[in-house]
């Protein structure tokens, strides 16, 4: 078995990272000459003001008719040009920046490696540049200083514990940068080489503003504060940029653009796709850039316009990535080599001359990549299987640049910007092609995999677990034969992969399927075993069978879509026991079960968590589990015999307790919180201590079934109520209600098969369950126990919102634990408050296995086989395109899936652990005096 179990590991970490390797590699290329303007450009120096976190419409709209920043209204209005900037997915700090600055959007390898650093090297504007001086966040600025050659980005942070969600007042960061900017400028008065360094050409000046996004995440973005902040913002920007003019005298050589990484949602959070996330401002003025524009009529889809009152005005829409190769061409330096952004000409005040340079220069910029992209790929295919992109073929892009070159010789100037923006349309084709390349080559190695693999872990199922198949003798000279086939194919495989030069992985993937078939093909007595046996049972029973299984899974790969399905799923539950005629013979048990999948059913159909916080109802839970477990403990101590002493006793006592102080914490934490009060030292000690203990009391309470479980249940709620913010707290308290009668009702149905008498349950001890002589083989009826199984797990995924979309993470949940932002801490405490009701289902599955005396190892497969299918649907349905959110979400699908199996596995080991492991505390003896 430990053999099989590795296998089943390394099986399933391949199917996992496969994905990553075939979807999301990263597409940058290296080794592209920079391209550069050859006219002079308008501007010396630029200004970028990055508000982070700021909204569009929370910039442009008016409050009773007066605009909610007043200079920049007029800057919009008298100077300069504006629009909306269409962010991609994820809309989260680094990848908006790395958009604006670099020019491309999120390279999606960096899926898998967090937040703080780019994970790989690339260009920037500011690595272009001849100077550039930035001040904000440490998360942000020091990625671009890293990536640049040479020192001449320099960069002025401040602390990290300064990005607090409790503190009185967030916009101090932003003042913080305004403040050391005006000392910057002063003191470079006194210093001659720094006022030398000021006053050359190519110069970039960033202040990176934070206070919008941390005053949006804690009081969210229709607060007062977040409107002051953008109040404090545009005095800010006001000052700086008639400080700046009055320091080059009036120069008339300044360029300024200010713009925001990415929105936010009305509940404080993002990083996913809705238009409040994406769409951000940008306002451009000063050298170079185009007056306003005034116009009679202008269609946009959305209604803006008219809300803002700035019909009047050209609004010029842009993609975030454009603004990089904008401030390179304000400045005149070579376009970031990896910049996948199209020049926005509209915002250009200049000749038509420099316009057709300009994105010339853009268009060859983008090609550079193409060519490189297209070589690599040339380099490691065999002549005979390399297909090329076709409408960009060598003769083709000699011809686009020649007549480019023509018509702009000619001054065809409107001619040769619009050949310039079809060849960059193509060139960007051209690379995506190219990156797709060996996708569905890859894409059916380990479907072939996946399948071989299923096949086999259900012939392991049928050939150990039932008594469907006699032993067959296998013939020796057969399997040899076998053997050597198959190492045959093997051979061949990795020859070609060798001639072709492909990376390692490439072999893990293609050759997986080989002996995964070899496996299968090695049962082929089994399976035709197996075909003549259920041939002579009836035909119908068997498909009428698949077919209620097929159904089964995919209702569960449609609940990962939509959440309703569990609703649907939960009320046929309930109505389970009626038609297999159960009833009869448990009334009670089945009232309540039915009760509680009604109730539990209410709770998919709830809008996802942490959009509207409920703090009484947070409380409310908590005395209901108080009551509950007074009950309990009042029927536990009438029954006799059950507590030999008071030390199991005392233990329920401190459960009570520390369910209590949660409760409490919870509500002192968040009043704390509205009155600006930060987080108080005392509750944040209680709430890491109750997070400690409870992982701990259970295993000191007594191993029988209801006691131990029903201590699981009161040390998880204590933690989750911590980590609860509204209607969620509810959840765990009704999944274990359910679980509770679900062990019942399996005892019941266990009788109604007539496979086993009943034990009682009252007495059942977790701590001598595990007797090998009394396991059974396998039923059908254990199928649809494990489907149960894999149905509460998802159920408990997705039953109080969606974990695969980022924007459903809501901050205030962890704000008992800790209110600085730190995204591994808040990352992890999210993960746990996630896990918790998955362990109050795998501890009622280890119940259930041990009660029905199935071997864990048995059902285990059969749940092992229902998770692999719905893995093999979600492989198909990975996406890399189309809204970030789809991206998000479709992979985090696949890798819940297969992360699903191997936290089964986990969470088993875990159940067991929890059930049967008992602490014994060292007993004080009693002296007696005599």
């Amino acid at each position: 078995i430990p053999v099989f179990i590795l296998a089943g590991l390394l099986v399933h970490c391949v199917f996992l990272v496969s994905i990553f390797e075939i979807y999301f590699s990263s597409p940058l290329v290296h080794g592209m000459t920079p391209q550069q303007t050859p006219l002079p450009p308008p501007a010396k120096r630029l200004v970028l003001f990055v508000a982070d976190g700021l909204r569009a419409d929370s910039l442009y709209e008016l409050n009773n008719d007066m605009p909610q920043a007043p200079y920049l209204r007029s800057i919009l209005e008298n100077n300069g040009s504006w629009g909306i900037s269409h962010t991609r997915v994820p809309t989260e700090s680094r990848p908006g920046h790395v958009a604006l600055i670099a020019g491309f959007y999120e390279d999606v390898s960096a899926v898998a490696k967090g937040w703080k650093e780019n994970p790989v090297e690339f260009d920037s504007v500011f690595n272009e540049t001849k100077y550039t001086w930035s001040w904000g966040s440490p998360d942000i600025l020091p990625m671009f200083a890293k990536g640049a050659t040479g020192d001449h980005v320099y960069t002025f942070c401040y602390t990290a514990e300064s990005e607090d969600f409790g503190a009185q007042d967030a916009a101090k960061l932003d003042t913080w940068v305004f403040d050391h900017v005006k000392s910057f400028f002063n003191y470079s008065r006194s210093n001659q080489t720094l006022l030398s360094a000021l006053n050359e050409d190519k110069v970039v000046l960033f202040l990176h503003l934070l206070g919008i996004d941390t005053n949006g995440h804690a009081h969210r973005p229709n607060s007062r504060e977040y409107k002051e902040n953008i109040k404090k913002v545009d005095e800010g920007v006001q000052e700086i940029a008639s400080m700046i003019e009055n320091f080059y005298g009036n120069d008339g050589k300044t360029a300024f653009i200010l713009t925001s990484d990415h929105g936010m949602t009305d509940w404080g959070s993002h990083g996913a796709g809705h238009p409040s996330e994406t769409l951000t401002p940008l306002i451009v003025w000063g050298a170079g850039v185009n007056y306003p524009q005034k116009v009679t009529s202008q269609f946009f889809e959305d209604n803006f316009l008219k809300e803002w009152k700035l019909e009047h005005l050209k609004r010029l829409d842009v993609n975030q990535a454009d603004i990089a190769p904008l401030m390179a061409s304000l400045i005149g330096v070579p376009f970031p080599l990896n910049s996948v952004g199209t020049l926005p000409l509209e915002y250009l005040n200049n000749s038509a001359h420099f316009k057709a340079e300009s994105i010339f220069t853009n268009a060859v910029q983008i090609l550079e990549q193409f060519k490189v992209k297209m070589s690599q790929k040339k380099e490691t295919t065999l002549s005979f299987l390399f297909t090329p992109f076709k409408p960009l073929s060598d003769s083709e892009q000699i011809n686009f640049l020649k007549k480019t070159r023509l018509y702009i010789q000619q001054q065809k100037y409107d001619e040769a910007v619009s050949l310039c923006k079809t060849l960059i349309n193509l060139a960007l084709e051209g690379l995506s092609y190219y990156h797709t390349y060996d996708r569905l080559f890859l894409g059916l190695s380990i479907a072939m995999g996946f399948v071989g693999w299923t096949t086999y872990v259900i012939l392991v199922i049928i050939k150990t677990h039932t008594n469907l198949t006699k032993t067959v003798q296998t013939n020796n000279k057969e399997s040899t034969v076998l053997f050597y086939s198959f190492a045959f194919v093997g051979i061949v495989i990795a020859f070609f992969l060798l001639i072709q030069t492909c990376p390692w992985t490439y072999y893990i993937y293609c050759l997986l399927p080989v002996p995964v078939w070899y496996a299968v093909m090695r049962e082929l007595p089994v399976i035709q075993d197996l075909a003549t046996n259920l041939l002579s049972l009836h035909i119908y029973q068997s498909i009428g069978f698949l077919l209620v299984c097929t159904l089964g899974i995919e209702i569960l790969v449609f609940s990962f879509f939509y959440r309703s399905t569990l609703t649907v799923g939960l009320l046929v539950f309930a109505g389970w026991p009626v038609i297999t005629q159960l009833w009869i013979q448990a009334k009670t048990t089945t009232l309540i079960w039915t009760v509680l999948c009604v109730l539990l059913a209410i709770f998919p159909l709830m809008p996802v968590v942490g959009r509207e916080p409920n703090i009484p109802l947070v409380i409310a839970t908590g005395l209901l589990t108080l009551l509950i477990s007074c009950f309990s403990l009042a029927s536990l101590c009438k029954s006799k015999n059950m507590y030999r002493n008071n030390e199991d006793l005392k233990v329920h006592f401190y459960q009570m307790l520390s369910i209590a102080l949660s409760t409490y914490v919870v509500s002192s934490t968040h009043d704390s919180l509205k009155n600006k009060q930060g987080l108080p030292v005392l509750n944040q000690i209680i709430s890491w201590m109750t997070l400690v203990f409870s992982s701990v009391l259970p295993l000191l309470s007594p191993t029988f079934l209801f006691q131990r479980l029903f201590s699981i249940v009161l040390s998880l709620m204590s933690t989750y109520l911590l980590l609860s913010t509204g209607y969620e707290a509810l959840f765990p308290l009704v999944l274990s209600g359910l679980m509770f009668v679900w062990i019942n009702m399996e005892q019941e149905a266990l009788q109604h098969y007539g496979l086993s008498l009943k034990p009682k349950l009252a007495v059942f001890n977790f701590a001598y369950a595990t007797d090998i002589t009394q396991f059974r083989q396998l039923h059908l009826d254990d199928v649809r126990r494990s489907f149960f199984f894999v149905f509460f797990i998802v159920a408990a995924f997705f039953g109080t919102g969606n974990i695969a979309s980022v924007n459903s993470f809501d901050p205030a949940s962890v704000y008992c634990f800790l209110t600085v932002f730190s995204p591994f801490m808040m990352g992890g405490l999210l993960v746990l408050k996630v896990v918790i009701p998955f362990v109050l289902v795998s501890c009622a599955f280890e119940a259930v296995q041990v009660t029905t005396q199935l071997s864990s190892k048995s059902l285990f497969l059969i749940v092992l086989v229902i998770s692999d299918i719905m893995a093999l649907h979600f492989f198909f349905l990975v996406k890399d395109y189309g809204s970030w959110l789809d991206i998000g979400t479709s992979i985090s699908h696949y890798v819940l899936v297969m992360t699903l199996t191997i936290f089964m596995m986990l969470m088993n080991g875990l159940a067991q652990l929890l059930t049967t492991k008992r602490l014994e505390l060292p007993r004080r003896t009693k002296h007696h005096s005599t």
